[in-house]
């Protein structure tokens, strides 16, 4: 008999694979684009963290605590999303999910320069800062 797994045990499968996880995660944030509901994307983050090694795995490569990434992700503050979608929004601008090139997936190199949206979260704020400051 074949065993019933959830939807997100489902999603963790699919998401293991990169082009599968961008692709969905691009729908979910034109649909946030759309109708600024933050719950879908922000559930389909955080199943593609979890597929793709899980929030230790993405603490490591990012510099930063498991803890400030899990209330980044997790928080019932107004998310970071909206936040940076309403201001994209008024500059005639919107969010766009694109894969980085296999050579750019070394985070520590990339963010050496202070220019990588992967810098490390601010301990306090959950934000993302430029590296080395």
């Amino acid at each position: 008999m074949r065993k019933m797994r959830t939807y997100r045990e489902y999603l963790i499968e699919i998401f293991a694979d990169r082009d599968e996880a961008i692709g969905h995660l691009q729908v979910a944030l034109e649909d946030y684009q759309t109708h600024g509901d933050t719950d879908i994307f922000l559930f389909l983050l955080e199943t593609v963290v979890e597929a793709q090694g899980g929030i230790a795995e993405l603490a490591k490569q990012t510099d930063t605590k498991p803890h400030v990434l899990s209330d980044a992700l997790t928080s019932n503050d107004v998310p970071l999303i909206d936040r940076l979608g309403t201001v994209l929004k008024a500059l005639g601008y919107r969010l766009s999910i694109e894969p980085l090139e296999v050579e750019s997936l070394n985070l520590e190199a990339a963010t050496r320069d202070g220019h990588a949206a992967t810098a490390p979260l601010s301990e306090n704020r959950g934000t993302p800062q430029q590296a080395g400051k």
